[in-house]
């Protein structure tokens, strides 16, 4: 407590609000812009000019009384109920979420550091809100599986995440990445990627490890606006550096940073806290297994953990398929859960329809676009265009392809196995279930505790599936 300062914080204060006669500097960074004051009004300075200073040194101190005030309320048993939270100004951004939201800016709290350091690029506000929601997805899952992770982010939520397994030889075909070097970390992104590659189209991607020529190659060719790794190779760096003429985004995060406790935020004039979501998702939370069936495969427990921690980060509601170490399918920010079952089955249906051979087998011209071939083959699958939009789609082949029926797609779809499906909060009502399996779902993790559990129970058993109640409710807002 000796620390405390009072007499410096004194004399700023009573030097800003005597600002009419005196120029109260607080910061090295006004000596230049002093020095021009002095020089261009005859060794003065101008009234508007002390202004800027005195509202300069206020916030310093507001600041400092800041830091004081939240140290002294860990010391206390009845902490104030005024809180006091500083920003500080890093760096201005070009606007908000929208054009029109003027004036916008990164920020760091509370006299802290930020959690990365721009290295290239100049990232927008969605660009920063995907980037550091991303980023604690791959740190999570590369610390819960001891795997490299990545994620694919879009309007902070993750249109895929994975960890680096190997990829097989059909999905080295279907992701289109035969003959390029992959190491365990550029697999886990042409996993996050090759989830739902249509809404990964710009997408903000994290990796947990160091990015090495591999992964910057695969990112090369994919059009996105950014990514957030703790390091990069210098090769690697330089050929991210390149990308979209200079403006890809290179973050470079903190392994060591820990964001502080609690959060704060502002929504229509009101003031929220909260403690920050910090919970582990790991294998202890699967211990609680209260199906019929009880065995659990390191597999489904990897997958398991997955899909837990990437819907910890999915605007909920929210729900996700896994499987083999990848997410299949996120269904984000829907009402009703069992629409978030089905909105995430239309993905993992598109995902597993893919691999089919029709769609495999599907001859485009010469110099179409890697993704105007990714789009093309989600069309052909969803297979509901009408006339004009057919006539365009099909100028894309050689010839026009077979479609592909609904009777190939449930044949080709009821060979599928061994998914994982994983919810933010419990299942209301069996048809969650009912509609899971039809989706090759064998194990659930979803935290339990609604009326409807016992029933919800006896819809896994009736299909064989192993579900753990986590007791761990993770809604993202």
């Amino acid at each position: 407590i000796e620390n405390i300062d009072i007499g410096g914080p004194c004399m700023i204060r009573a030097s800003a609000k005597n600002n009419a006669h005196v120029t109260i500097v607080s910061d090295p960074g006004q000596y230049k812009k002093l020095m021009e004051q002095v020089r261009g009004n005859k060794g003065s300075t101008t009234l508007a000019f002390r202004r800027n200073l005195a509202a300069a040194a206020f916030a310093l101190t507001s600041a400092y009384d800041a830091a004081v005030s939240q140290w002294m309320a860990t010391q206390v048993e009845e902490p104030p109920t005024t809180k006091t939270v500083s920003f500080e100004i890093e760096r201005p951004l070009k606007y908000g979420c929208n054009p029109h939201q003027l004036p916008a800016g990164l920020c760091s709290v509370n006299g802290g550091k930020l959690p990365f350091d721009v290295v290239a690029g100049i990232p927008g506000y969605i660009n920063l809100l995907d980037a550091v929601n991303a980023w604690q997805l791959v740190y999570e899952l590369a610390k819960a599986t001891g795997k490299p992770a990545a994620a694919s982010f879009k309007h902070a939520s993750p249109a895929g995440a994975a960890i680096g397994v190997p990829l097989s030889e059909a999905e080295v075909e279907v992701y289109e990445v035969k003959g390029k070097p992959l190491s365990p970390v550029a697999t886990a992104y042409v996993r996050a990627r090759n989830a739902d590659p249509m809404c990964s189209f710009g997408d903000f991607v994290a990796v947990s490890h160091v990015v090495d020529v591999a992964t910057a190659n695969i990112l090369k060719i994919e059009v996105s606006d950014g990514i957030i790794a703790p390091g990069f190779e210098p090769e690697a760096l330089e050929i991210l550096k390149a990308k979209k003429g200079g403006k890809f985004i290179v973050l470079q995060a903190d392994n060591d940073f820990v964001p502080p406790e609690m959060e704060y935020r502002m929504c229509g004039g009101l003031g929220f806290m909260q403690k920050r979501n910090d919970k582990i998702c790991d294998a202890t939370l699967l211990e609680k297994v209260v199906t019929s069936k009880k065995d659990l495969s390191e597999q489904a427990k990897l997958d398991m953990i997955l899909g837990m921690i990437a819907i910890k980060y999915t605007q909920s509601n929210s729900v996700g398929y896994s499987k083999d170490g990848m997410m299949i399918g996120v269904g984000a920010g829907q009402q009703s859960r069992v629409d978030c079952v089905k909105l995430a089955g239309r993905k993992l249906s598109t995902w597993r329809l893919r691999f089919h051979s029709k769609v495999v087998g599907l001859k485009f011209k010469e110099g179409v676009k890697r993704q105007d071939r990714v789009n093309a083959r989600v069309r052909y699958i969803e297979g509901d265009m009408d006339e004009a939009e057919y006539a365009q789609w099909v100028t894309q082949f050689d010839s026009a392809p077979d479609p592909l029926t609904d009777e190939e797609k449930s044949e080709f779809l009821s060979g599928l196995s061994g998914v994982t499906i994983a919810s933010d909060a419990f299942f209301p009502f069996r048809d969650s279930i009912d509609h899971a399996q039809k989706l090759g779902v064998q194990f659930v993790a979803q935290p339990g505790g609604s009326v409807a559990d016992e029933e919800v129970i006896k819809a896994c058993d009736s299909y064989g599936m192993t579900m753990a109640f986590t007791n761990l409710r993770l809604f993202h807002h």
